[in-house]
């Protein structure tokens, strides 16, 4: 099969997820590209007004990056083929929930990734998820098994 997979990789920026789900890929060389939000914190936030000019009032400076990040979200999102849905376990990813109900609505088949602690939180989520990994490493599994039909090596 000569297609290249297009995996939007959603949700938390504090951890080293996404880089070894990029490894675990590499690794078994799968055909697969991997496309995420902007991962630098300052650079999502204040993107708007580098861009379109100062604002004093922060809802405004938010809004600002936070429209230029949707417009990136939104176009990545609609062309994957599957996305991968991180919750980390400090903050609440409000943008990695709302990533998913937008997966969901646009039929795009998504994993989420996290911790059993958030279990009762995502119960929603995850039921609306194609599966619910705990560690890159079974995501990267799921990647070759739905990609070319392999099962983890054990």
């Amino acid at each position: 099969m000569s297609m290249v997979w297009t995996v939007y990789l959603s949700g938390e920026i504090h951890s080293d997820w996404r880089e070894r789900i990029e490894t675990g890929v590499k690794a078994l060389d799968l055909p697969v590209e991997l496309v995420a939000p902007i991962t630098v914190h300052e650079d999502s936030d204040d993107c708007g007004v580098a861009i379109f000019g100062p604002e004093d009032n922060k809802f405004w400076h938010d809004r600002k990056g936070a429209q230029l990040n949707a417009m990136r979200t939104k176009s990545l999102l609609a062309g994957a083929d599957i996305a991968i849905i991180r919750f980390g376990e400090k903050y609440k990813q409000w943008n990695a929930a709302f990533d998913a109900g937008q997966a969901a609505a646009l039929g795009i088949p998504y994993i989420t990734l996290h911790p059993t602690e958030h279990d009762h939180a995502l119960k929603e989520v995850d039921a609306a998820a194609n599966g619910v990994a705990r560690e890159p490493g079974q995501v990267v599994d799921a990647l070759a098994y739905i990609i070319r039909g392999d099962m983890p090596k054990s």
